[in-house]
């Protein structure tokens, strides 16, 4: 147990390897998940190219967390400096003190790293950073729980995750899942009704994030003192970040982290990572997205070519410096490319434009005033992926489920999708994609959720034999994959603190965000673009009628509308040129 400054003990386990001789440096993760056992021996699988270098591995509980003492506080927000009390960056300089002090024969060097919740364990220590803190590897990290990390998009609540991922962390020390023992959670989520039930019903009170996540829809004074990233101050320590282009989780922290220490980096010791990874995925092979086969082992690359060699350099001072500040292994291509920034110079933003009759265009806009129109039933909203939608954890199908082909909604009436041509030639967009929609809906709220998907060819590909394909892998022929996909709440278009009513049968533009991407379009693929007002249950049900608070709808709220999707609309994409 290490002491904080408070006098709180936190549960730490620490291991060395028996077969290193002489100083070694220290190798942290904090984490709400649980920490290996005392007596664990072996390898850390995903660590094996940096274990023949040597490091002392430590892994600690956050406070309140099975046996740390204390209260686990979901985002504990950052003191500000000078400030008398405690938080994750505190927690993580005490550590780091007591470490150095107390492990023998250590080398005085500390790194940080970890995935996820742990990845921002690792990026908030660059708030307040002990002088013997040398390395850190930020990973998924997340930046902000509102704006497009975890719990939200854009203010849309992501309703199944949030119950599948707060109740074990909030709800009891030991990370006990909730079982709703549905066959099919969109139906479980349907029945729910309005989402203050899920509270009422079965967390009552036990699960305060989510608690206070209904009295707060709006971006207010709550969400915004969770914005940890502004605490982060000039880059001092070299940091290594890492982002996958179809993590689900959090798509958005560790590039807004890297771009927050990167506005003040003189030493240019800030650098980022990306790839056609889920959630952590690197941490694997990197040779599929689910079902979803590619060519190459990105993720065993990255964990050789780059990880291992950013902590040898910076703790063990061997071999060369990293000298890179952006490397992507490119989508579509599946080769890893190196840029001196990101976003990558040399790109041209580039129009693709959405036409009444279905089809995609650089060419124009087409004439103006015709639209395309769907009617959206909160009654029947249209799946996130296929049914029966199993619990997220654990499950393949939720970890990849943003690569899934999206042919099973292409026949819905209430999702719209326009084509392009098949390209005569690659296209490579690599940068920041955004989408922006002249929409309108016959009611007073909306959702309009945008997807850019690149369409494989019929014959793309022989058939593979299920040898070939392994236990997951599946024919590429006609794949729509999905490249980016994004949602926008109607009621925060014009002020993410106060939401207002939409004007019914208004068009006036939706601008989606569309992340961060290095992807290739390859000639004889075609782009899609597919709308509609509804992703169920990873996002919560719009009423489509404007109610102050829209986790406190009734049932009654809940009523039909006619989305028209009119001549203007386009994806803006940065094309390489």
């Amino acid at each position: 147990m290490v002491p904080m400054r408070d006098g709180t003990r936190l549960q730490t386990v620490i291991r060395r390897p028996l077969d290193k001789q002489g100083p070694l440096p220290i190798l942290l993760q904090r984490s709400p998940y649980g920490v290996p056992p005392a007596s664990a021996v072996g390898r850390e699988r995903s660590l094996e190219f940096m274990e023949p270098d040597g490091y002392i591995l430590v892994h600690q509980n956050m406070r309140g967390r099975f046996e740390s003492e204390g209260s686990f506080t979901m985002s504990m927000a950052l003191q500000p400096q000078g400030a008398t009390g405690v938080d994750e960056a505190t927690d993580a300089y005490d550590t780091i003190d007591w470490l150095v002090k107390n492990v023998p024969a250590n080398n005085g060097r500390v790194g940080m790293m970890g995935v996820s919740y742990p990845g921002y364990a690792a990026a908030v220590a660059l708030a307040r950073p002990h002088p013997a803190l040398k390395a850190v590897s930020p990973q998924a990290a997340w930046n902000d729980w509102w704006i497009n990390d975890d719990l939200h998009r854009y203010g849309a609540m992501r309703l199944s995750y949030a119950t599948d991922w707060l109740y074990p962390l909030q709800n009891n020390k030991q990370g006990e899942s909730f079982e709703t023992g549905a066959y099919d959670s969109y139906e479980w989520f349907l029945k729910l009704g309005p989402i203050e039930n899920l509270d009422k019903r079965h967390f009552k009170g036990s699960v305060p994030q989510l608690t206070q996540m209904i009295e707060h829809p709006d971006y207010d004074s709550f969400w915004k003192g969770q914005h940890w990233t502004d605490r982060l101050g000039r880059s001092t320590v070299p940091t290594l970040h890492v982002a996958g282009f179809w993590d689900q989780e959090d798509p958005l922290g560790s590039w807004k982290i890297y771009e927050k220490m990167e506005a003040d980096d003189p030493a240019n010791n800030n650098m980022i990572v990306g790839g056609p990874w889920a959630h952590g995925s690197w941490r694997q092979a990197g040779s599929d997205m689910g079902h979803f086969p590619i060519p190459g082992t990105s993720g065993t690359d990255f964990r050789r070519d780059i990880e291992a060699p950013f902590f040898r350099y910076w703790l063990h001072g061997k071999g060369p410096k990293p000298g890179f500040e952006a490397k992507m292994f490119q989508s579509g291509s599946w080769t890893w490319k190196s840029y001196r920034k990101w976003p990558a110079p040399g790109t041209t933003a580039t129009a693709l434009y959405l036409r009444a009759d279905g089809s995609l265009s650089f060419e124009g806009a087409g004439d103006a005033g015709q639209c395309r129109e769907f009617v959206s039933d909160p009654a029947n909203p249209v799946p996130f992926r296929e049914r029966p939608i199993s619990p997220t954890y654990p499950s393949l199908e939720w970890r990849w489920w943003e690569a899934a082909d999206q042919r099973f909604v292409e026949n819905r009436p209430d999702v719209l999708s326009w084509t392009s041509a098949p390209l005569d030639r690659d296209l490579t967009v690599t940068g920041e994609v955004a989408a922006t929609l002249m929409a309108s809906t016959s009611g007073t709220d909306s959702d309009m959720v945008v997807k850019l998907i690149d369409v494989y060819p019929d014959d793309a590909e022989p058939t593979p034999s299920p040898a070939e394909m392994g236990n997951y892998g599946k024919s590429l022929n006609g794949y729509r994959l999905p490249i980016a996909m994004e949602v926008r709440r109607g009621r925060w278009l014009d002020d993410w603190s106060k939401a207002k009513p939409l004007v019914p049968n208004q068009v006036r533009a939706w601008d989606v965000p569309l992340r961060n991407h290095d992807h290739v379009f390859k000639a004889g693929h075609r782009i899609m673009v597919q709308v509609q007002s509804s992703w169920f249950p990873v996002i919560d049900r719009n009423p489509q009628k404007f109610v102050p608070n829209i986790y406190k709808a009734k049932p009654e709220d809940f009523v039909k509308a006619t989305q028209r999707v009119c001549t203007g609309s386009k994806v803006t994409l940065p094309v390489m040129r």
